[in-house]
């Protein structure tokens, strides 16, 4: 007797048996050759990492290889669409990635583990922050990739050629392959260009306790500043990418139009870090890239270990598996942050798109397998006349792999043609000194103390209103200030006997006053309460009360004059009528 699953039956079975139309079934499987289950279980593999990895190379073979349209996302009205981006002939092409890389992830891998760059050397030079930091400058010039003068380690700069300064991503230096495309096709572009490595990169110690961060925007700030002073008929262009990105539309947010910076490019920007968070560790296939950053985040902090392990958790540094985790136990400790969603709701640039004042480009790809598309601020970007954003439907996270040896990023191509274009035309920002835009709403919950967490797990935002001591102890003050003025006000009255005489001669009208001052105390106390709590938080809200207060009792203050003004009048005109 043979058994399968709850099936038995004997050889001699009758044909129609259910049983046996299941070992005619294995017999017949078992006569296809091994090889053909071989090439089944490939093919399974092949369609499910195709899938995986989101490869769009069918696609492009069934367009014959044509590539896709780039979106671009303006306002009706932008004179720097009209008279820039629209003489861009990159930006109205089309972008076939390299068929052999035609994938998200594959574009971004390659990148990062062999990029290809274009071989050359930086020149080196040390840049000193006020708070006593130190920042790597690594400059590329043009002459430096014409070979027409002899190279020197001195930075010598042309005051008519424009400079490009480059803010790298998270954990990049100059030495990062994307960077090394970007700086040498800038450079035969006749431009000079600068990259301004975060502090501790680029093989630079930490000298001071003040650390990078994705809202870090100090350093870009003084390097500008610095580069404006130094070379001031220098026209200043900027590129930042990925998490520089970041850095970069916050900054160009946060200074307006009082800034010396003609124009600028933002490439995969992850715009809401809040966003980029829920997504880099929602799939399987993010995670590998949170994994992959975290590490990287750790190697820099190793680098800087006694740094970090004096201000920051270096425990938990070492036990960090993501992205979040470092920036529970060392960014959001160094840069005092309640908590990391604080940390990102703060830093993330896209709550200062609306405040940009100078042109903009902005390149994102919607298949950035880091920065996703959920995050890009559309609206915003539309509602900016400055601003243009360009979002090709492929090219990875700073990838954008093309050509069949793929020795080319489309995105350099793109935003060397936008800067040159942009240097050519009469639309380059000039420097306003005007105030800085107003900073976005905070609201209450990003205000410290941040939130309470209680021992069931339950989280509550705290506030600043005073508590019920601090109410008493300020009755009490008040009671005791009350009553000093009594006593007062006594021992005035002992002292001087001809105001008792005035006084007890008009205690009508004192009655009057006194009834109406009454009032007029019931409607100040509640503001004299809490005047000085307010005057510790904001300057412009004590004043703000001081006019509601005197705008409600202005009636009653303006009754109890009447009382005693007119009746002085009415005193006045009989003392003068009986004189006539």
């Amino acid at each position: 007797m043979e058994w399968f699953g709850d099936c038995s039956f004997r050889l001699d079975s009758p044909p129609d048996s259910p049983c046996n139309a299941y070992r005619l079934l294995l017999r017949s499987l078992s006569l296809i050759p091994v090889s053909h289950y071989l090439i089944a279980a490939a093919i399974s593999l092949i369609t499910f990492l195709y899938n995986f990895i989101e490869c769009h190379f069918l696609q492009d073979l069934f367009s014959g290889f044509a590539g896709d349209p780039i979106h671009l996302t303006y306002h009706p009205s932008s004179i720097i669409y009209e008279a820039v981006v629209s003489k861009c002939r990159i930006l109205h092409g089309r972008y076939l990635a390299t068929p052999w890389l035609a994938s998200p992830h594959v574009q971004t891998c390659f990148l990062n583990f062999f990029g290809r760059p274009p071989r050359f050397s930086y020149r080196r030079q040390l840049f000193n922050t006020p708070d006593g930091g130190t920042i790597a400058l690594d400059w590329l010039t043009s002459s430096d990739v014409s070979g027409d003068v002899l190279r020197t380690n001195d930075v010598s700069i042309d005051e008519s050629t424009p400079i490009v300064v480059v803010i790298p991503g998270l954990t990049s230096d100059s030495s990062s392959a994307y960077l090394k495309h970007l700086a040498y096709h800038t450079a035969k572009c006749g431009w000079n260009i600068v990259i301004s490595n975060h502090r501790g990169l680029g093989g630079v110690s930490i000298t001071s306790d003040c650390f990078y961060n994705a809202g870090w925007t100090e350093d870009v700030r003084t390097v500008v500043k610095y580069l404006h002073n130094e070379h001031p008929r220098t026209p200043l262009f900027l590129v930042g990418t990925s998490i520089g990105a970041n850095v970069l539309v916050k900054y160009l947010g946060e200074e307006g139009e009082n800034l010396p910076v003609a124009g600028a490019v933002a490439i995969c920007s992850p715009w809401d870090l809040l966003v980029s968070d829920r997504f880099i560790s929602r799939r399987r296939v993010q995670k590998f890239y949170d994994r992959a950053l975290a590490f990287g985040l750790k190697g820099y902090a190793k680098l800087h270990q006694p740094h970090f392990s004096r201000l920051a958790n270096w425990e938990g540094i070492e036990k960090s598996l993501s992205i979040r985790d470092f920036d529970h136990h060392a960014t959001r400790v160094v840069g005092k942050y309640e908590t990391v969603d604080t940390y990102y709701r703060r830093c993330s640039s896209a709550s200062y798109v609306q405040s940009v004042s100078i042109p903009l480009l902005c390149i994102s790809a919607l298949d950035d397998p880091v920065c996703t598309k959920e995050a890009i601020p559309w609206d915003e970007c539309r509602a900016n006349k400055n601003i243009v954003l360009a979002t090709p439907k492929h090219g990875g996270h700073l990838a954008f792999f093309e050509g069949i040896t793929g020795s080319r990023l489309w995105w350099v191509r793109a935003t060397n043609e936008f800067l040159d274009v942009l240097h050519s035309s009469e639309y380059m920002h000039v420097q306003k000194k005007i105030s800085k835009p107003s900073t976005p709403l905070v609201t209450s919950i990003d205000q410290g103390p941040y939130v309470n967490v209680t021992d069931d797990g339950m989280v509550a935002a705290l506030n600043n209103e005073p508590s019920t001591d601090n109410v008493e102890e300020l009755h009490a003050i008040q009671e005791d200030s009350t009553h000093g003025k009594v006593l007062e006000d006594k021992v005035n009255e002992k002292d001087d006997p001809v105001a008792n005489a005035k006084r007890g001669g008009s205690s009508s009208m004192a009655q009057t006053s006194s009834a109406h001052d009454s009032v007029l105390n019931d409607v100040i106390t509640p503001f004299k309460t809490y005047l000085g709590p307010l005057t510790r938080q904001s300057r412009w809200s004590t004043w703000l009360l001081v006019y509601i207060a005197i705008a409600t009792s202005w009636p009653l203050v303006g009754s109890a004059l009447q009382i005693v003004f007119g009746k002085k009048l009415r005193k006045t005109s009989r003392g003068g009528s009986v004189r006539r």
